[in-house]
């Protein structure tokens, strides 16, 4: 029996041979017999609306009107947000905003100034 290789994403030792292809059970991963492994994935690199690349510390401006859970009014588009912290979450960045206190946006919604 050949031994084949463990599977070069999760490690596992359960692989086999489906056609030409090496599978993995346990993560499902497909590779071909010599195939470079799976490129390290990098930081996350987070995007305003229109594809710019944002980083902690910009100044970004919101680009439509937001409803603000428990505030009386809507957060206004034209806002600008200074020294933002970018986080690895659903809302992915952290502000303090004048008049609203600490949030969290969504970089779909802002634009780098």
């Amino acid at each position: 029996m050949t031994q084949l290789p463990n599977c070069p994403a999760c490690g596992s030792a359960l692989t086999y041979q489906d056609g030409e292809l090496l599978v993995c059970p346990e993560c499902a991963h497909e590779w071909a017999p010599g195939a470079a492994a799976v490129p390290e994935e990098g930081p996350p690199v987070h995007r305003d609306a229109v594809g710019n690349v944002l980083a902690d510390g910009d100044t970004v401006t919101v680009i439509k009107d937001l409803k603000v859970k428990g505030a009386g009014a809507p957060l206004k588009v034209g806002t600008k947000v200074r020294n933002i912290r970018l986080v690895d979450e659903d809302h992915n960045i952290d502000c303090r905003i004048e008049g609203f206190g600490p949030m969290k946006l969504k970089s779909e919604f802002v634009r780098k100034a």
